[in-house]
């Protein structure tokens, strides 16, 4: 296999470009390695807690789950004035992807984007925009994040909210664009807890792709984007020149402390005119409109065109049925800052994970005993009206660090039940290594026999993040043609500090082509 190796030491945190990356194909592979070094006065040890970028959010990294970054599954923490390569694989993205810290909550800072560009000789299916704009959305926290967290989860306590959300790391800043253009925006929500309505005052938005997967555009004016997505989007500046108003404000759906400020920017028409003294501001839907976020996630469908196809599993080997819950366990000290003197706590299939001190990668790949255990069930310990019920007795979790194993080349279905246990709200879930289809989701239980009938086989959208409607539910399929180990979990990071997590293990084929690579030299060693 032919490979072009890039290796860049970068020192600073910014966006990251690619130009020219081809799609898959069997012969040409581009490698980017990058050289992460903690320092010998870092704060706190955390895999590739800087521009070298942990974790690199929906790229796929076929065969090489020895660079996806999160802390103790796939590596263990770099520890202060230790370095670490990472070799980063790309395959068939084309678009907007990111990167960022995979450790307790320095991703709240720790982040920038990830642009694929298509493939030198090929071009976007839409007219190439006359320029393009990265936009970050994210969290600031007047708390060192490390504290809260740790706080946190000694209490047992809801962890303190966000003080402001940002824009590309400010409150507000200007953009400039000139009239009759159109401009591609690469949105990214970098947030910790909230998803977020976006839009621009008087301009239409075309989205175009998400989770750097093509669609069919869509022409709106706003969008709805969870923590861990991306959205390309095209603008054109095709008013009256003046200053117009960006903004984003969360979507909730629970009883859950949040925040509920807003942030803006400015889009700023170049010319000679009068600036507004007060510019128009967008319509954003409320904050609790579910109808609205529903409006448009259910919008959402693939390009499915010749040059960009996709090939959805139509039969099914493995089907999993995964509830996810917020739950609390028992307060093990003189008192607890969680619910009725509790600790706040999350599950799948009413596991709450536990976080090994040996990665999982390691463990898996060198047989090593009382890391993990490989029996994560594909049903939950009981069945009950997961979106009825919610008495004390479906409260409490078992503890435990489960993976499920899956076989080479299986076809997946995955369905995800939301519950109304504890405080429920939507869950935008994640899997590592992977993009998937999302073929539905629902309000309600999920029913095996009728709520099928309502997937879209035809055309679903390709992601690699997505949302688990407050109690409803929502189905993924994909093949399991990457082997090892992956991580999933919400990418509200309090429910993953909390436990909503599990590991996919996908068991190697029966070619060295199909199995785990080697690892590399130099991986961190655990302590």
């Amino acid at each position: 296999m032919g490979v072009t190796k890039v290796v860049l030491i970068l020192a600073f945190l910014g966006f990251l470009y690619l130009d020219g990356l081809p799609l898959c194909t069997a012969s040409v592979v581009h490698n980017y390695t990058y050289i992460h070094q903690e320092h010998a006065d870092s704060k706190w040890s955390i895999p590739g807690a800087s521009p070298s970028c942990s974790k690199r959010h929906g790229v796929k990294q076929p065969r090489n789950p020895w660079s996806d970054g999160p802390e103790n599954i796939t590596q263990c923490p770099i520890k202060p004035g230790k370095k670490f390569t990472y070799e980063v694989v790309f395959s068939d993205e084309e678009g907007t992807l990111w990167w960022h810290a995979h450790s307790d909550w320095s991703r709240a800072t720790v982040h920038g984007a990830i642009v694929i560009s298509p493939k030198k000789g090929t071009s976007y299916p839409f007219p190439k925009p006359y320029a393009e704009e990265v936009i970050i959305l994210a969290e600031w926290f007047k708390g060192d994040v490390k504290e809260i967290i740790d706080e946190a989860t000694a209490t047992g306590a809801d962890p303190e909210v966000s003080d402001a959300y940002t824009l590309n790391g400010q409150p507000g800043y200007p953009n400039n664009c000139s009239i009759g253009k159109t401009y591609l925006l690469r949105l990214i929500n970098a947030g910790m807890n909230e998803e977020m309505f976006f839009s621009i005052a008087h301009h239409k938005l075309m989205v175009v792709a998400q989770d750097a997967s093509y669609l069919k555009p869509i022409n709106t004016s706003y969008v709805m984007i969870t923590p861990g997505q991306t959205m390309d989007i095209l603008v054109t500046a095709n008013q009256s020149p003046s200053h117009y108003y960006i903004a984003a404000r969360p979507f909730f759906d629970s009883n859950a402390p949040f925040d509920n400020s807003t942030t803006t920017a400015i889009l700023q028409y170049v010319g000679n005119y009068t600036p507004p003294s007060s510019p128009s501001f967008p319509t954003l839907p409320n904050i609790t409109a579910k109808s609205a976020a529903d409006n448009f996630t259910t919008r959402l469908r693939a390009l499915a065109s010749k040059d960009h196809p996709i090939s959805v599993p139509t039969r099914v080997d493995e089907r999993i049925f995964i509830t996810v819950s917020v739950n609390q366990l028992t307060c093990d000290k003189a008192s607890c800052g969680g619910p009725n003197n509790s600790t706040l706590a999350a599950s799948l299939n009413n596991i709450s994970f536990s976080t090994p001190k040996i990665d999982v990668l390691q463990a898996y790949y060198r047989n090593l005993s009382n890391v993990y255990e490989s029996n994560f069930p594909n049903l939950p310990p009981s069945l009950f009206n997961f979106t009825g019920d919610s008495n004390d007795d479906l409260l409490l979790p078992s503890i435990g660090t489960k993976a499920k194993i899956i076989g080479y080349g299986k076809k997946v279905e995955i369905v995800f039940q939301g519950t109304s246990i504890g405080n429920p709200e939507n869950h935008p879930m994640h899997l590592h290594g992977f993009s998937f289809y999302l073929l539905g989701t629902g309000y309600g239980n999920f029913n095996k026999n009728t709520s099928p009938k309502t997937y879209n086989l035809i055309d679903p959208p390709e992601v690699n993040t997505f949302g688990v409607p407050k109690s409803g539910w929502a189905t993924i399929r994909f093949v399991a043609n990457n082997p090892g180990v992956w991580f999933m979990h919400c990418h509200l990071e309090r429910h993953a500090s909390w436990g909503m997590n599990t590991v996919i293990i996908v068991k190697n084929g029966t070619t060295s082509a199909t199995s785990i690579r080697p690892p590399p030299a130099n991986l961190p060693t655990c302590s």
